[in-house]
């Protein structure tokens, strides 16, 4: 408490006294009581950011926040996180230089699996732990199934959850709030 004290007082003399005495006469009540928080993804963990919901007869259509998309090519695979609103968010590919020095080849199995491991790291640093994937794999033991499971073992949810719509007075049902619930 008393360094504190110190750099408080060494600060304040550095002040005019006109700006000192005013700085050290606040109180609680004149502190803003509303908060504003600046974080772009804050609503949509919480579930009740806008969704688009796309038409109805759109296949696979744009119920989605972030969604994962998987392009390959004859050399090289490119996996990559696209938001609804800004467009693409994280990318990760094989063509990148500290990811291609670590493989023998870049579209082999091995490729996958860390391309999978290493876009799972960048949407957790991001603060996106769960995407939508329309990706369905070929067969279980193929390349894109082993990518979509280093996405799953390194804590990326592949599916969103619904957005929270407010009941009406008339609801039978009534959903628990996403920021109430206590796991």
């Amino acid at each position: 408490m008393s360094s504190f004290l110190t750099k408080y007082s060494l600060f304040t003399r550095q002040l005019p006294q006109s700006i000192r005495s005013t700085s050290t006469n606040v109180s609680n009540a004149d502190i803003k009581p509303i908060l504003t928080n600046r974080n772009p993804r804050n609503l949509e963990k919480l579930r009740i950011a806008y969704k688009p919901g796309g038409y109805h007869l759109e296949k696979p259509g744009r119920n989605y926040w972030h969604k994962l998309e998987l392009e390959t090519s004859i050399r090289y695979v490119k996996a990559s996180i696209r938001h609804f609103e800004n467009g693409q968010v994280i990318s990760a590919s094989s063509q990148e230089w500290p990811i291609k020095k670590q493989l023998y080849r870049y579209n082999d199995t091995s490729a996958y699996i860390n391309l999978g491991r290493v876009l799972a790291q960048r949407c957790l640093e991001f603060g996106i732990t769960e995407i939508r994937s329309d990706i369905v794999p070929d067969n279980q033991e193929g390349k894109v199934a082993l990518f979509l499971k280093a996405l799953q073992d390194s804590g990326v949810v592949l599916q969103e959850p619904e957005q929270y719509k407010k009941p009406r007075p008339w609801d039978q049902h009534r959903e628990e709030k996403p920021w109430e619930v206590t796991e």
